[in-house]
């Protein structure tokens, strides 16, 4: 039985001479160490998830082997097995493993790493640098890594929970291999669990766990390893028998995994999903992934305005109200504020998700915006330009304009588009909801004004 990837941020894996970095190596028998760090895989052939990385040939697989020499960034979220693969590069390479963490390490403890390094290359040793949360470095502090990393004086491995395209500076992401870890699969965190359970460096079978407690456990990690075994580490220590059960992991567990983070990636990757499913009238998808932005502790005024937005780009005329419906819920969200407004916002959702859908309104906009974009603007018929001042009437502006409210319809033959734009058509009513009404008027109305 193989073992998962896991992160834990503090202890990343074997000695290090730089203050601040991995320290001593946790794992093992009788170590008094988290169990998420006494079960880290101690080889590739431990290694669960991550399949798509870790096939023959890969770059990652390469590294890890000790064939590879570039450096990586590792994108994925938490409990992936970031740190796990930044420990057996070093370990099978024979590099030296050094760790800083952004959160604590500033430009002069990089230096001080990449100036230990330089000496030990010149001794023929090599040195992985590893850094958790790089996404956090400021410019700077990345700046100051460029030439180790350009002149192989470290190889680093960086982690991070954000797309490194929008975190990390140009010049570091082109000189590393960007690969994106996944979310283990509960196939995956089932077999940690069991490792766990069962290996002398975790339990070791000194506790028996239940199947519906070990279903429970795999529910709540949320694809997180380390999350997983937190869980069954604090259910096992309030075991008084022995045993552990899904009663007792549900009082120690305070509530699921959120896959979610307000200040990173996923928080772009979760709203996407949001607006896609109201989008596509999966309304329970919508309701999916609004309960999980609330239940982060998303700004709820951040989720209303999508909705409006939404309300015009996705629904517009097929069902006019719905944007009356979400501008309400924005409008409620400031007056009232959370939780209440929580109501408010699975009002205008289910809404959203259930109304006609056309997406008239900004392929509308597109075109027009096209026209403007290739020049075709024109000049406003004299007709219609303002003749409220001195003079304009001798310049032959607002001459000859029809109003349309003495017509008994409202409307009568007239040209208001420039000349180059007249005939163009901009508006293109599908026939979803209300537009299936509204558009035998446009073409009607559209002959009227036009003389045809």
């Amino acid at each position: 039985m193989s073992d998962g990837l896991f992160d834990v941020p503090g202890h990343p894996g074997p000695e290090s001479d730089v203050p601040g970095g991995a320290g001593v190596d946790f794992r093992g028998p009788g170590s008094a160490a988290p169990l998420a760090v006494r079960m880290r895989p101690a080889s590739l052939d431990e290694v669960v998830g991550q399949q798509h990385l870790l096939g023959p040939g890969s770059p990652l697989r390469r590294l890890i082997e000790g064939s590879g020499a570039a450096s990586v960034l590792l994108y994925g979220p938490p409990g992936t097995g970031k740190t796990t693969l930044a420990s057996l590069i070093s370990q099978a390479t024979g590099r030296r493993f050094e760790a800083l963490s952004a959160l604590s390490a500033g430009v002069k403890e990089v230096r001080a790493v990449i100036d230990l390094a330089r000496r030990r290359l010149t001794a023929g040793e090599s040195t992985v640098l590893f850094i958790d949360e790089v996404h956090r470095f400021s410019k700077t502090q990345q700046d100051a890594l460029l030439a180790a990393v350009e002149n192989r004086i470290v190889l680093l491995v960086g982690a991070t929970t954000e797309n490194p395209s929008f975190s990390v500076v140009s010049p570091l992401l082109s000189r590393s291999l960007v690969l994106q870890l996944h979310s283990l699969t509960d196939a995956d965190i089932r077999s940690v669990l069991r490792r766990a359970i069962t290996d002398p460096r975790g339990f070791g079978d000194s506790y028996t766990v239940t199947e519906p407690a070990l279903d429970h456990l795999v529910r709540i990690a949320g694809g997180d390893a380390r999350r997983a075994l937190t869980a069954l580490e604090a259910s096992a220590e309030s075991s008084l028998d022995g045993t552990v059960d899904v009663t007792l992991v549900e009082a120690s567990v305070d509530k699921a995994a959120v896959r979610y983070d307000r200040a990173g990636d996923q928080h772009y990757d979760v709203v996407s999903a949001f607006i896609k499913s109201i989008r596509g009238s999966d309304v329970d998808a919508a309701l999916h992934y609004l309960a999980r932005m609330l239940g982060a502790g998303e700004d709820p005024r951040f989720v209303a305005r999508r909705l409006v937005i939404s309300a015009s780009e996705d629904i517009g005329m097929a069902d006019p109200t719905a944007l009356q419906t979400a501008v309400a819920a924005a409008q409620v969200v400031q007056l009232i504020g959370m939780p209440e407004a929580q109501l408010t916002l699975t009002h205008a959702t289910i809404h959203l998700a259930t109304a006609p859908k056309s997406g008239a309104v900004p392929a509308a906009l597109g075109a027009a915006m096209a026209d403007i974009a290739a020049g075709r603007a024109g000049s406003v018929p004299a007709h219609l330009r303002d003749g409220h001042y001195s003079g304009a009437a001798a310049l032959g502006n607002a001459q000859g304009y029809k109003y349309p409210h003495d017509d008994p319809d409202g409307v009568l033959t007239q040209q208001y588009p420039p000349d180059e734009l007249v005939g163009a058509d901009y508006y293109a009513p599908t026939d979803h909801g209300h537009e299936r009404e509204i558009g035998p008027r446009v073409q009607k109305l559209r002959r009227i004004v036009r003389g045809r």
